[in-house]
């Protein structure tokens, strides 16, 4: 499964703006509990110059991302890319166009709170639990590291007597809303990474509008003091901000009924596992290197559970050798077979744009109990006469590759039916036949379900005389994918992942293709579907399946 989601632990709304009598400021109101976050500016309307800003900060579980990296739930760092989501919530009211909001680092501790509030800013802080535009807690101030007093949060920049000086261009992000109605999707892998490692303490995040439309502060009662300093009022000092307003970008907060409206990380990586050993293919003079290369994978399954290889784990090395069989062909038998790679690795005999470097190629660890190797063969290598060899057999060991006891330890054998590279002058669009062969009516929302997608050519009809005895060919998709949506809406719940990260990509071995899909990700209570999307060569272009797979997702008591 190769997306996660970490829902907001913290979320609320902090602002300096006037209550409804327009005499005095909310700064002290608290609005932790409510189920919106609000971002705004409101320029002169107490009076001619008046400035009236709110902020929205975000608290997410990065011990949990940082335990499930630990027990590889989620790859190492950059293998993995963490996405901040946050969603529109509609109203009434004018909404900003062509506002630009940054996305910043907290650098203070701050409370959530418990007031609801936002239109009379009646919930204080004072006596309760919570942040406010002043205070980042009941007891606390918000301060930079000299211990001067700050309104709005307290955030990681580059300004002189900030809390920390940080890389703006990594650290910083921003991003513009043409309409004011759009979602919020931002990369902050950066973030994350370094939240994980302890460079920065997590205290979560701060959304807001870029200076240059937040209102424009007065100047004149912190002169010399530099931006983001306030008066006793909550009034920060930016005088070369806006002198007009812009009005409400409402999202919805980690308490809202809408499930998949929640804020969110969301961690997107490509889990997809490539095994040819289905469709292996001897190397052929009009392919490139790369393109002979066959990728096979061991499984190491003990008591019906992948584990690592004891002694191997994850850093250490596998070895594959490829083997003819027996005069029963049966078990491999003989010397292996020359190996070809690519000419950038260690130089041997050159045979064209191949190097023949070994008689066994090394691998190494996947994930917990999966290992791979990638190597290329010539149907020349253990040919008898002028026929290839119709099976290979696989043989993985470890050893020590200075004294050639490679083969010292044996893990496993398998066997391989390679095929020869064919070409064509036509490549032809075709028509597939799919099915989920081990689809369920209903799914827990604590499990994680693989699913077995079966493919055929659609046109494929035997005759009465032999359809009995005729085998399907299973179809492989090299490059396929899946998405997600609610039945009786259409809601995307799991867009398709065809981007850089690959994130709803099917895997494929042997057998036909494979996925595998966390229940938690959906809402439990409704019907979902899934739909397929292959990439079409002859039309360099993804095409969506006509076929739709329904099936419920129902509670844990369930």
């Amino acid at each position: 499964m190769a997306i996660r989601r970490y829902t907001a632990s913290a979320d609320t709304t902090i602002a300096n703006t006037y209550k409804p009598n327009l005499q005095t400021r909310g700064t002290g109101a608290n609005m932790g509990a409510s189920d919106v976050l609000d971002v705004f500016s409101i320029y002169g309307r107490q009076s001619t110059s008046s400035a009236e800003l709110s902020r929205v900060l975000l608290k997410f579980p990065v011990t949990d991302i940082s335990s499930d990296r630990t027990a590889d739930t989620i790859p190492a760092s950059g293998s993995v890319s963490f996405y901040l989501r946050v969603f529109n919530a509609p109203h009434s009211r004018t909404v900003p166009k062509d506002a630009k909001y940054v996305f910043q680092m907290v650098s203070q501790s701050w409370q959530e709170g418990v007031g609801l509030d936002m239109e009379g800013y009646t919930d204080l802080t004072l006596g309760k639990e919570g942040s406010n535009w002043m205070s980042a807690s009941d007891s606390n101030y918000w301060t930079d590291v000299a211990g001067t007093l700050l309104a709005g949060g307290s955030y990681h920049t580059y300004s002189a007597g900030s809390n920390d000086q940080v890389d703006t261009s990594i650290y910083i992000f921003d991003q513009t809303l043409a309409d004011g109605t759009e979602d919020i999707e931002i990369d902050v892998t950066p973030w994350i990474e370094q939240w994980i490692a302890g460079t920065y303490s997590n205290y979560g995040i701060g959304i807001m509008l870029t200076a240059s439309q937040e209102a424009s502060g007065a100047v004149d009662y912190l002169a010399g003091k530099v931006s983001g300093r306030a008066d006793d009022a909550g009034n920060i000092e930016n005088p070369s901000g806006s002198q007009s307003s812009y009005y409400i970008k409402r999202f919805f907060g980690r308490k809202s009924q809408y499930f998949f409206k929640r804020p969110y990380i969301e961690a997107r990586w490509n889990d997809s596992l490539c095994d040819d050993r289905g469709n292996f293919y001897y190397s052929s003079s009009m392919a490139s290197p790369s393109d002979n290369l066959n990728t096979i994978y061991l499984y190491n399954y003990v008591r019906g559970q992948l584990k690592n290889i004891a002694g191997i784990e994850k850093t250490g090395s596998v070895m594959v050798s490829l083997f003819s069989g027996n005069i029963d062909d049966t078990a491999p038998t003989g010397s292996s077979g020359a190996l070809l790679i690519n000419s950038q690795s260690t130089p041997g005999t050159t045979d064209g744009a191949n190097v023949v470097l070994q008689y066994f190629a090394t691998g190494g660890w996947v994930s917990t109990g999966i290992y791979s190797a990638s190597l290329a063969i010539t149907a020349s290598e253990l040919a008898t006469g002028f026929d290839p060899v119709l099976t290979l057999y696989d043989v993985w060991s470890t050893g020590s590759l200075a004294d050639g006891t490679h083969l010292k330890r044996r893990f496993h054998t398998g066997s391989i039916k390679p095929r020869l590279q064919d070409s064509s002058n036509t490549i032809q669009a075709s028509r597939n036949y799919l099915n989920i062969t081990n689809l369920r009516n209903t799914y827990r929302g604590d499990e994680t379900a693989r699913f077995n997608l079966y493919v055929r050519e659609k046109n494929w009809s035997p005759n009465i005389y032999t359809k009995a005895n005729s085998n399907i060919e299973i179809k492989t998709i090299y490059s396929a994918s899946y998405r997600v949506y609610r039945a009786i809406d259409a809601y995307a719940a799991v867009p398709y992942g065809t981007g850089s990260d690959k994130h709803t990509y099917l895997s494929h071995d042997v057998s036909g293709n494979y996925f595998d899909f966390n229940m938690n990700l959906l809402e439990p209570g409704y019907e979902y579907a899934f739909k397929f999307s292959f990439y079409d060569d002859s039309l360099s272009t993804w095409v969506e399946q006509e076929n739709i797979f329904k099936f419920r997702v129902e509670s844990y008591e369930h």
